[in-house]
């Protein structure tokens, strides 16, 4: 027998609007989650004998992490297709610098997966032209692994540089690893000030003094990195990890002393005796806070 104040017996109009919102995975709703999900629905929706009057999986419901691939090999966009879709990305394929131009809008896209030979030019020359309004990961996915070439896309503004042939699950992990970094640096507070240097995160912006400096991606990250730290002294296998996601296999300590020196070119006032950016002997580095 009923409740006496049961509802059971009343028949009620509603309107529900479900939004799935994972926006830092911003994964797989589409592909297999989405007929699991219309399947499991209908089946509770039958059970209850509720009628689905209208149902929609609309695409700003669901952010997914939305990748450009420059790269002019056919048989690799069909192969990176598959695999990226099924991670639940979003693709959007040029196979010439002029297509990347054609798509390429700041804010469209969550990181570049760029080749360097294209039959109209290089990735090199893409990524420039990208960092001079954006600070969009960038992977570049090369058969040239020669050093110079690896420090040169390092050096304009590259976060990854990977060599063919590779292992597409090692490829999978560093986009994701550089995703969850993009989205950490989006969520963190918006400057950095220490020692009379100004890092405005939103605008990519340096300033000393006032003065604003003109510096490297690599440079860049670096200066964020330990301002990030201060007076912690960090490693170069931390650095590296911290800012190109790799085992220091392509990214000799000659190279992080390249960077470093050049970033004291521009940040101390006698590079030849630094008071910000210290070398730590036999250990590492560290952002030393004067005053």
């Amino acid at each position: 027998m009923p409740k006496a104040n049961s509802a059971a017996h009343t028949k009620w109009t509603c309107k529900y609007h479900i939004v799935f919102t994972p926006k830092y995975r911003r994964k797989i709703i589409y592909n297999q989650y989405k007929a699991d999900l219309a399947r499991i629905l209908h089946d509770l929706c039958a059970y209850k004998g509720v009628e689905i009057l209208e149902g929609h999986l609309m695409p700003d419901h669901v952010h997914m992490s939305n990748i450009l691939l420059l790269e002019d090999d056919l048989s690799l966009i069909n192969g990176l297709s598959f695999a990226f879709k099924k991670q639940g990305f979003e693709l959007n394929i040029a196979r010439t610098l002029k297509e990347a131009e054609e798509l390429w809008t700041d804010g469209k896209y969550d990181l570049l997966v760029l080749d360097l030979s294209l039959p109209d030019g290089s990735g090199f020359e893409f990524c420039k032209r990208v960092r001079l309004t954006s600070k969009v990961p960038i992977i570049f996915l090369t058969a040239s692994d020669e050093e110079t070439s690896i420090i040169m896309g390092l050096d304009i503004g590259g976060d990854d540089y990977i060599t063919k042939p590779f292992k597409l699950g090692v490829l999978v992990s560093r986009i994701n690893a550089l995703l969850r970094r993009a989205n950490s640096f989006q969520a963190a507070d918006t400057e950095l000030q220490s020692n009379g240097i100004k890092v405005l995160l939103l605008q990519g912006q340096v300033f000393k003094n006032g003065e604003l400096l003109d510096l490297t991606a690599a440079e860049y990250k670096l200066l964020c990195l330990f301002m990030r730290n201060p007076s912690m002294v960090l490693t170069k296998g931390q650095i590296l990890d911290k800012l190109w996601d790799c085992d220091g296999n392509y990214i000799d300590s000659s190279t992080l002393t390249v960077y470093m020196r050049r970033l004291r070119m521009k940040i101390e006032d006698n590079p030849s005796e630094p008071q910000m950016l210290l070398t730590v002997r036999g250990m590492g580095y560290k952002w030393n806070i004067i005053g």
